[in-house]
């Protein structure tokens, strides 16, 4: 028997299926102070929305991007905040570009549960870094995921990534 050793996965264990509040953890990233961002993986924060890191990922540096506003769909937001959303994304392609190095990307939104959303109330767009074969044996056979950084470090990679691009936009 092989051993997959994954021992910062054990506070995900010990939470899964609890929840200390029925606040949506969008919401409540939202509204925190930008002092507790790293504790909330946020790792920007725009004028009408943010990028935060998934904390269930596929992949190593799945993030998600999301208006402040808790709506379910992008009808109920204006064209500001829409324009917003979509400048984080492409923020966000590029701060993975920079940092992983991907060979591609699933982008998307699950609006409505039967869509497969798993937060329906609040609308988010799913970014998923991909490279070729990153579906091995492990999901194909044992339906397991392998994500092989904690997700602090990627929480470090990808804010010191933003970072970078931020201020090498300015010097333009």
């Amino acid at each position: 028997m092989k051993i997959l050793w994954a021992p910062w996965r054990m506070s995900y264990v010990k939470q899964a299926g609890k929840t200390s509040s029925k606040e949506c953890f969008l919401c409540k990233a939202a509204k925190a102070p930008s002092s507790e961002d790293e504790k909330l993986f946020v790792l920007h924060r725009g004028k009408s929305a943010f990028i935060i890191l998934n904390v269930y990922p596929y992949n190593t540096g799945h993030l998600m991007v999301a208006p402040y506003k808790h709506e379910p769909t992008l009808l109920e937001l204006d064209d500001e905040e829409v324009l917003d959303i979509i400048r984080l994304l492409k923020l966000s392609l590029k701060a993975l570009r920079k940092a992983y190095s991907p060979d591609a990307f699933n982008v998307g939104a699950n609006i409505g549960k039967d869509a497969g959303a798993g937060v329906e109330e609040h609308f988010h767009i799913h970014v998923v870094p991909r490279w070729r074969g990153d579906t091995n044996f492990m999901p194909i056979i044992s339906q397991t995921k392998v994500i092989p950084q904690a997700l602090g470090e990627t929480y470090k990679v990808l804010k010191s990534a933003i970072r970078e691009l931020q201020y090498s936009t300015k010097d333009k």
